[in-house]
């Protein structure tokens, strides 16, 4: 029956080629309508699990428009524990039937909100944040329910497992949609969770989805240059050599501009960072290291805030991204987590790179973490991010301002002060030493025996 129902699909989407394109094209069109079949065939082979129509969700506001739209398959594989002290695998598919209970709709200060649940306690959710003229995914989180037996059979563990992950989706134009129909792949730890046919706007007015796409680069066909032989006469001309010139030494980046960052929920500031920022980069293994000051006069800041975890995204001038997402070591301390840093040229996305297995800027809750030394902080194997006169409070912020400062080791002058005052009193007792032996020498030779 599954062989039948792949043929009928196959055979289906064909047809809808066919009647999209002109007729004289059918050779092209039946090497599309192949490219469909085995398209089907290869995803029920790799992922085990076939997801035969998109799940589509829709939030509307509170006139009954829509606000938030996303049509998407997704596949997820977990491994989880047994009772048994085994390791199995779970696999299933974003089903057509769920619900979008406690989604927000958002606005220009609150960041829209997508949630989308399923099954038995199972759900996706996404944030995201804009700028003037852009929006674009923040976080997105997975949670599922290892209570589920249909799905978890014999695990060991119980209750709603979540995982949280960066978004890849580029700068998408307030007036546009983002759609990828290629495999989007992210895997932290034991989840798997692929990605496609994928089409998601958020920000949407008056309930009219745009016609617009932004389209991921991964659907982006390269097109390749045809090569021409061509047969010149070379021209004969008379050489003459220069003088040879002095390489002129290059000139030293300057010190980025510090500048303070804010990210509010409602009319609270939520998230404070104070730094000048720079990356050293390289986008391939022959491409050179690049050095890039952020530069706060055309920066702007947007982001969430969340009870365990909280990020905010730089905006350069809608060519460079760049996303902190801090959590929380049980309720005691906080940390950067994940960096995420997107270049956009031409209109295309690049992410310079990506981490979310970071440990970086621990502070106890309720306090800030302050470095004022210069900071060099490894992201990825091809991307650094410097820091100077660093401040950030991404939880409990009162009254928008920082709270105590837990000073980084580099700034700790508790042991330096000690050393002072030793080595102070010690040179006070060595010349406090070498007086009295002086004076006692002289009442010495002023009592000689005649």
């Amino acid at each position: 029956m599954l062989t039948i129902e792949l043929k009928r699909r196959a055979i289906k989407n064909r047809q809808s080629v066919l009647s999209l394109l002109d007729k004289s094209n059918e050779t092209f069109i039946y090497f599309i309508s192949l490219c469909l079949s085995w398209g089907y065939s290869r995803s029920h082979h790799n992922m085990g699990v076939l997801q035969s129509d998109a799940t589509v969700a829709e939030v509307l506001d509170q006139n009954n428009k829509t606000c938030i739209y996303a049509e998407m398959m997704v596949n997820f594989t977990v491994q989880y524990e047994t009772s048994n002290s085994t390791l199995s695998t779970a696999e299933f598919v974003l089903p057509t039937n769920v619900t979008t209970a406690g989604s927000i709709c958002g606005n220009r200060t609150v960041s829209p909100f997508l949630k989308i649940s399923f099954g038995n306690g199972h759900y996706w959710s996404i944030n995201f944040t804009h700028s003037n003229t852009s929006y674009h995914g923040d976080v997105f989180i997975f949670g599922y329910n290892v209570s589920d037996s249909t799905i978890f059979h014999n695990a060991s563990q119980k209750g709603v497992i979540k995982v949280v992950a960066n978004d890849t989706m580029p700068p998408v134009p307030m007036d546009h949609y983002y759609r990828c129909m290629s495999d989007d792949v992210f895997k932290q730890g034991n989840v798997t969770q692929t990605f496609w046919n994928v089409s998601i706007q958020a920000y949407i007015k008056d309930g009219n989805r745009s016609k617009n796409a932004t389209v991921c680069s991964a659907d982006t066909p390269t097109t390749v240059s045809p090569v021409t032989n061509i047969t010149t006469i070379a021209p004969v001309t008379n050489v003459t050599t220069a003088a040879p010139t002095t390489t002129p030494k290059p000139t030293p980046t300057p010190k980025p501009d510090k500048e303070t960052y804010k990210v509010s929920r409602g009319n609270d500031t939520c998230l404070i960072i104070t730094m000048g920022l720079q990356l050293n980069y390289s986008t391939s293994a022959q491409a050179p290291w690049e050095v890039k000051n952020i530069d706060p006069n055309v920066t702007t800041a947007s982001g969430t805030c969340g009870n365990d975890t909280s990020t905010i995204t730089l905006n350069e001038n809608n060519t460079i991204y760049l996303t902190f997402s801090f959590a929380k070591h049980s309720s005691k301390t906080f940390y950067l987590k994940g960096v995420n840093v997107t270049t956009v040229v031409n209109g295309s996305a690049q992410q310079l790179g990506i981490n979310n297995n970071l440990s970086y800027w621990e502070a106890t809750l309720g306090s800030s973490y302050m470095c004022n030394k210069d900071q060099v902080f490894k992201v990825t194997d091809k991307l650094f991010i410097n820091t100077y006169d660093l401040r950030v409070q991404p939880f409990n912020v009162t009254n928008g301002e920082y709270s105590t400062a837990h000073e980084c080791s580099l700034d700790d002058s508790s042991l330096l002060i000690p050393i002072i005052v030793g080595a102070a009193l010690a040179g006070l007792i060595v010349i406090v030493v070498i007086a009295y032996l002086i004076g006692r020498r002289k009442t010495y030779v002023g009592y000689q025996t005649l």
